[in-house]
């Protein structure tokens, strides 16, 4: 049995929807608001690269170190983005929260901090993880931000870690949050996605 199985998860109009090939329109449209694979600092798939991205997930799902969802509207079915589990490593029920990516009439709304809530209390109050993870690029400062509001702590710096998509070498900056602060990390989502106009 596979630590992450198939489930989908929603809530505030949000649907995580265990990804699929029939997702490939939805993702392209989804990239193409805003031209996000233009960014040097994300894993957004180029247009043509869409089926291969989702291939790509699918098969690191089948190795068990990836799973990765669709982000819908829960009433329309339309994708958004894209956001996973991975990293995961059952053996200290642990896993990391990335490859995120939302079309770019989504950012700076509830539906990352939705997301982030959804996760989170999926992986603390049913996988019984006793941390979850986060890394990014060390010039993605609005990944960190963002990070950092959900209130994760910052572990440190990987220096000379991964190849950008231009070809550059990131330093990577790492996070984690330990199932004893996700209580009070909780409360501060609700809150947030319950103050008018603010998000993450």
């Amino acid at each position: 049995m596979a630590f992450v199985e198939p489930i989908t998860l929603s809530g505030r109009g949000i649907a995580l929807v265990p990804l699929a090939l029939e997702h490939e329109a939805g993702l392209r449209a989804a990239a193409a608001d805003g031209a996000l694979w233009q960014l040097r600092v994300t894993s957004v798939p180029e247009p043509e690269q869409t089926r291969a991205y989702i291939e790509t997930a699918l098969a690191m799902r089948e190795a068990g170190n990836r799973f990765t969802f669709a982000v819908t509207d829960a009433s329309t079915g339309t994708v958004l983005g894209c956001t996973s589990y991975h990293d995961i490593v059952p053996a200290i029920k642990r896993v990391e929260i990335g490859w995120t990516w939302y079309a770019k009439r989504c950012q700076r709304t509830h539906v990352n901090t939705t997301c982030k809530l959804l996760l989170l209390t999926h992986a603390f109050e049913a996988l019984h993880c006793h941390v979850v993870g986060w890394r990014t690029d060390n010039f993605n400062f609005a990944s960190q931000t963002a990070i950092e509001r959900l209130g994760a702590q910052k572990d440190g710096i990987i220096r000379g870690h991964a190849l950008r998509r231009d070809g550059t070498i990131r330093d990577t900056v790492m996070y984690s949050m330990r199932a004893g602060e996700w209580l009070e990390a909780k409360a501060q989502l609700l809150y947030l996605l319950d103050k008018p106009r603010e998000s993450l």
